[in-house]
């Protein structure tokens, strides 16, 4: 494989460096971070950042033109994560709908679903959550329990979902529901587009250890959902329920985990124990020594699944082993920058980056979970990838 790119790909890499350095927020690259501890002015600011990121047309990078992306290349993706990641851009607040319901909509939606939602995806003016988890409906998503009844056209929602990401805000919702509970539990399931802005649907914040509020309980209690909003067909909504998670498994955390490797070698080079450097001793060199193997290792591997992406045209289920690799590579380098941190890793706010290196340590515990826990992702690679017999 060729890992060198062309003069066409490096020029993609300077234009976006160059529209990066004049749309970041004012301060953003010297460090500075909104100073608010106000959810809804955090979620006005990522909506700010949406709205830049779509005027200067990398909001749906990936998207074809007709749905008003750049249509840009597997490469070119790879080369906006990777500089994205080096200046530590905003997180964009409606990933879920441009990364995951958006395509999976050009694969699976109806004409009018694909012009009702696609605009206002990418511009923002919609923001989506990704209703799946149930409360005894985990890592055994099939077991779903959220009942969806027929009332003439429409169908009444009644029941729970859990950890759903920006439900809060979210005016949509890609929500799996049971129709059908008389046959085997993979067969019943239909996917909804569901408005949630009504009566019937009540969102309850979780107070997560790092302190943020981003995941919900959601309950719904005779909530509506239109029949011309069913994803596929009636009954057979887990193989939509795939596709769109074959989307968020092609999505790598490599390109933040390096940078955040380049930042604990800086502090290394900043800080002092003994009298000498951090970066001198013997001990911590070796440490980031294998941490910089692991990761290029993770690259390496992400680079492979683009390949096979490039040859296929779709995510296959290699993107499971790209998770479970980079999450714990992750663990291992918070954990070895806890033990750089010594006695002032028990500090939040008057720890390093005001606290954000606790966070940090913090997050890949909840990645282990996020998206399908590691267990699952193994039987996925077990199966999908290396063909090996399911359990019985």
């Amino acid at each position: 494989m060729d890992f060198e790119y062309t003069e066409d790909q490096e020029r993609f890499r300077q234009e976006l460096r160059e529209w990066l350095r004049e749309n970041l927020p004012d301060g953003w690259q010297a460090g500075e971070r909104p100073g608010t501890d106000d959810p809804e002015e955090n979620v006005e600011f990522l909506l700010d950042w949406q709205r830049t990121l779509n005027d200067g047309g990398w909001a749906g990078l990936h998207w074809p033109e007709e749905y008003g992306g750049a249509d840009a290349s597997l490469l070119e993706q790879v080369i906006y994560n990777q500089e994205t990641a080096r200046v530590d851009a905003p997180a964009r607040i409606n990933a879920v709908g441009i990364d995951f319901v958006g395509p999976t909509l050009m694969e699976l939606g109806t004409d009018e679903q694909k012009e009702r939602f696609l605009p206002k995806i990418i511009s923002g003016e919609e923001l989506w959550c990704q209703g799946y988890s149930e409360p005894d409906a985990g890592s055994d998503l099939a077991s779903l329990s959220l009942s969806a009844e027929r009332n003439g056209d429409e169908f009444l929602l009644n029941g729970q979902k859990v950890w759903t990401s920006y439900a809060h805000v979210a005016d949509w919702c890609f929500l799996l529901t049971r129709t059908d509970d008389s046959g085997p539990k993979h067969h019943g399931i239909t996917v909804f587009l569901v408005d949630m802005d009504q009566e019937g649907i009540q969102t309850e914040p979780i107070h997560q250890i790092t302190d943020e509020t981003d995941f919900n309980e959601v309950f719904f209690d005779d909530a509506v959902a239109r029949e011309e909003h069913i994803v596929g067909e009636i009954d057979e909504g887990w193989e939509v329920a795939m596709t769109l998670s074959a989307f968020e498994h092609s999505m790598s955390d490599v390109f933040s985990i390096e940078q955040r490797w380049r930042s604990l070698v800086e502090f290394c080079q900043e800080h002092e124990r003994d009298g000498t450097p951090l970066a001198e001793h013997t001990h911590v060199r070796r440490e980031l020594a294998r941490l910089h193997t692991r990761i290029q290792a993770g690259k390496l591997t992400h680079y492979r699944n683009v390949s096979k992406q490039m040859e296929t045209g779709v995510p296959g289920p290699e993107g499971s082993m790209d998770k479970v690799f980079n999450n714990q590579t992750e663990k291992k380098l918070e954990n070895f920058a806890r033990r750089l941190l010594g006695a002032n890793n028990a500090l939040w706010t008057d720890g390093p980056d005001d606290g954000q290196w606790v966070t940090d340590l913090l997050m890949p515990y909840g990645k282990m979970i996020a998206g399908g826990t590691k267990d699952v992702q193994r039987n996925i690679i077990a199966e999908r990838v290396l063909g090996l017999p399911k359990d019985d």
